[in-house]
């Protein structure tokens, strides 16, 4: 008899047990292996082990009531697409690899310097954004945005990285100007300088490597704020911010500071 076979006449809820000290995607690769192995693979006594311990403390938070009829389908959902959470200002979603918390905070639920001010910035809904509102920058010499999030939101033992969301508008100007980024968390700063939200025609010498936004899948651009370590028992506040005081800028706009696990 295989080692497969032999594990396969195990009681379902021994299989399960020991498919839930291992991981989403060799649980998924598991259910294909044999009956007895898919029906203990779709267990919510496996599923349960993956999602966080107040998985039904955040989904009572959203925005639109989330249905599920098992716990592999809400693991699913929640990894595969994200929900909103206090009155549409804070979006959450699952890693589907390790089942961590992902937040982003949307604009509304961010200290952006002049936001109410109809001078410089103004509030709009796109269809390309998850949030109800974004902030889309008019014109602004003083470039502040920054975020705070509790740190007892987030998934213990796991290094986290801080991200600021955005995109740009058809007419740019003054976003080729070096900011600087930080994230502060638990007596411990990280800063960095030469921190970009458009790539420059030239770069001076300033002794600092040049950071630069990404594209990601879904359209919008992130520059790194920076990372933080987040342990057993952690609790305090995460900072995150972004700065930049040099020029004239408009062109901007700003869905979030999304925090991912690493």
């Amino acid at each position: 008899m295989n080692e497969t076979a032999s594990i396969s006449v195990l009681p379902e809820v021994s299989l399960s047990e020991i498919l839930s000290l291992t991981s989403p995607r060799n649980v998924c690769r598991a259910a294909t292996v044999s009956k007895e192995f898919k029906s203990a693979a779709d267990s919510d006594t496996v599923w349960k082990r993956f999602l966080p311990p107040d998985y039904d403390e955040v989904i009572a938070q959203a925005v639109s009531p989330v249905a599920f009829d098992s716990q592999k389908k809400l693991y699913l959902h929640l990894s595969d697409s994200h929900i909103l959470l206090d009155r549409g200002y804070l979006s959450f979603q699952l890693d589907k690899e390790s089942g961590k918390k992902c937040y982003m905070l949307g604009a509304r639920g961010l200290s952006i310097a002049w936001k109410d001010d109809t001078r410089y910035w103004e509030w709009g809904h796109i269809p390309e954004s998850r949030f109800p509102e974004v902030c889309i920058l008019r014109q602004v010499w003083w470039l502040e945005i920054r975020g705070r999030i509790a740190a007892v939101k987030l998934s213990p033992k796991s290094t986290y990285v801080a991200y600021l969301v955005f995109r740009t508008t058809g007419y740019v100007s003054g976003l080729a100007v070096p900011g600087k980024t930080k994230v502060i968390y638990g007596g411990t700063e990280m800063k960095t300088e030469n921190v970009y939200l458009e790539r420059p025609g030239a770069i001076g010498r300033t002794g600092h490597v040049p950071v630069f936004p990404w594209r990601r899948k879904d359209g919008w651009m992130e520059i790194k704020l920076g990372e933080f370590e987040c342990n057993e028992g952690d609790d305090g506040v995460v900072e995150m911010a972004f700065d930049e005081h040099e020029a004239w800028k408009n062109g901007l706009i700003v869905e979030g500071i999304e925090l991912r696990p690493k």
